[in-house]
């Protein structure tokens, strides 16, 4: 999970904390991950840390979740994300299936099931129910496969979404992943964001590599204005607790 950020675009909203640290119906987004990774079979959550890094550590310690959740630090974080990914790398290439997730989403709890009950070894996340803008990061499919991924595309398409910043990946493409973070940290492409990295080996595997799960009509949000902030309390967590995810805090 990547963390590290400051969220400057929330400007006051966020009291300071890390973003995964804003709180929801009485419980961080770090409290709610945990919780819905356990219930989904998770193993262990490795978190890349920055900004404000001892107070992740303090919430992981409030949560009686040392022995599940620990901390990856970035102390590079106010560089691009692409950084937070290559400090994951040890992560990436255990040898196991991965899952790579945005650390600053309020989301129903079925879509991070969706991405673990999947059939698709290597799989993005796809939004259709959109605004198309600059600021999404979208996903596009021709001929039944994705074939751009980024928040600026050109090209025709049949269908594309926005990505909710969940994936999972193979052993093999995780380690591709981690070498390609590798790289762009080597050739001083530091600014980056990590999905540059993502992209790069989504365009270089072979045709069918990557599949895609269509999470339309499921509620969720990435948190980074403070519009964002009011959205999330105003309609996402209601569509959530709606949903039966949750009792409604009182």
């Amino acid at each position: 999970m990547l963390a590290a950020g400051v969220g400057n675009r929330l400007g006051d909203v966020s009291e300071h904390r890390p973003k995964v640290l804003l709180e929801f119906g009485g419980r961080t987004l770090l409290a709610r991950h945990i919780e819905a990774l356990r219930e989904a079979g998770v193993m262990g959550l490795d978190i890349v840390t920055g900004y404000r890094a001892e107070l992740i550590e303090a919430e992981i310690d409030a949560l009686g979740a040392a022995g599940y959740a620990r901390t990856i630090p970035n102390p590079d974080f106010t560089e691009g994300s692409v950084v937070s990914l290559w400090r994951a790398r040890e992560a990436l290439t255990h040898g196991g299936d991965v899952l790579l997730m945005d650390g600053d989403v309020l989301y129903d709890r079925r879509i991070l099931a969706r991405l673990v009950g999947t059939g698709i070894a290597n799989c993005f996340l796809m939004d259709r129910n959109f605004e198309p803008g600059e600021e999404p990061v979208k996903l596009c499919v021709r001929d039944g496969r994705l074939v751009e991924f980024r928040k600026k595309v050109t090209g025709t398409f049949e269908l594309w979404g926005e990505s909710v910043g969940f994936f999972r990946f193979s052993p093999d493409m995780a380690a591709r992943i981690a070498a390609a973070a590798n790289t762009y940290v080597e050739s001083e492409r530091r600014e980056e964001p990590y999905e540059e990295v993502l992209r790069d080996v989504l365009l270089a595997a072979a045709p069918g590599a990557f599949g895609y799960e269509d999470v339309t009509g499921l509620s969720w949000i990435e948190i980074d204005y403070p519009e964002d902030v009011e959205r999330a309390t105003r309609e996402i967590l209601l569509a959530i607790q709606g949903g039966g995810e949750e009792a409604v805090a009182p």
